[in-house]
């Protein structure tokens, strides 16, 4: 499948879902990506893990990526994560994104199932040929345990022409490089652990879906051109930045941290999440606050982060 040159390529934060008294705020939704647009993204994902799809129903996850294109009007591409356990519901919702006017599907590996391989062909295969839209496997093994081994992900290749590349949440530089190896540089390969981001980048990895770009979007779109000129000075600066940033935003399950330090920085009026996940706890706000300061990161209004 061609796809533009500059297509898929850059920071594609994964947004988080903002909740307000046990709904989804949709308005809130809304200003964060025109957050992103102001800060340079270059596109951005719609319900991936960050987002809590699991505790969100198919009808909100739908609403979600119809409000991110409404938005967005074509500033940049939305990507829209369509993948559940359930085969029927991640064809919906792949279907509804491509309704809605997204510019590509993210599905991941059906979670709990733990399916074989030939069975992950099939579900990819038959998921990606009820959409026109380009294609993105995402393989996040420590979430959803399942495994994409780099044979299966050719057998998909081979029957599914739309397929046009990955999301690695894996810790695994060797799987991620075996992979360009084999498709070569036009596959895109997007990474989505931040501590890998510049390691990746480096190897050939397209861009970044990085729970961090919810927080310092610039520095992280930044850090996806600098590897892609070549200046690798800088890439290795701005990894080493963003290195505890990184890794905080995991001393609790995503988007737990996340959300906390959103709030704190005034992109989000509460850090409100849905069972089973729970705010931050006090010890690890503490943290957390520690880490925003020596990140010296500035906050910003919802109001100045709307059009």
């Amino acid at each position: 499948m061609d796809l533009d040159r500059t297509f898929l390529r850059g920071s594609y934060p994964p947004l988080i879902t903002p909740f307000k008294d046990g709904a989804v705020d949709y308005e809130a939704f809304a200003r964060l990506v025109e957050y992103q647009i102001a800060e340079g993204s270059h596109g951005i994902v719609v319900c991936g893990t960050t987002a809590e799809p699991s505790t969100l129903s198919a009808d909100e996850r739908a609403q979600l990526v119809r409000v991110a294109v409404e938005t967005s009007r074509g500033r940049i591409p939305v990507v829209a994560a369509t993948g559940s356990q359930s085969h029927a519901e991640t064809v919906w919702l792949t279907e509804e994104a491509e309704l809605a006017g997204a510019a590509a599907v993210l599905v991941v590996t059906p979670y709990y199932i733990r399916p074989p391989q030939r069975g992950l062909v099939e579900y990819f295969v038959d998921v990606g040929r009820r959409t026109t839209l380009p294609f993105l496997l995402y393989h996040i093994p420590g979430r959803a345990a399942v495994s994409l081994d780099v044979d299966t992900i050719e057998w998909i290749a081979a029957r599914l022409p739309t397929l046009v590349g990955i999301k690695q949440a894996v810790n695994d530089l060797g799987h991620t490089s075996q992979l360009l190896q084999r498709f070569g540089p036009e596959f895109r390969v997007f990474v989505g652990l931040e501590e890998l981001s510049f390691p990746m980048l480096a190897v050939g990895a397209t861009g970044l879906m990085n729970a961090v770009g919810n927080l310092a979007p610039r520095k992280i779109a930044r850090l996806c051109e600098a590897v892609a000129s070549g200046a690798l000075s800088e890439g290795r600066a701005l990894h080493f930045e963003l290195f505890e940033l990184n890794r905080a935003v995991f001393w609790d399950t995503n988007p737990i941290p996340v959300k906390y330090m959103m709030k704190r920085l005034g992109l989000i009026a509460e850090n409100e999440h849905r069972l089973p996940m729970l705010p931050a706890d006090k010890s690890l706000a503490d943290r957390l606050d520690a880490v925003l300061e020596r990140a010296k990161l500035e906050p910003v209004s919802l109001r100045a982060a709307a059009t």
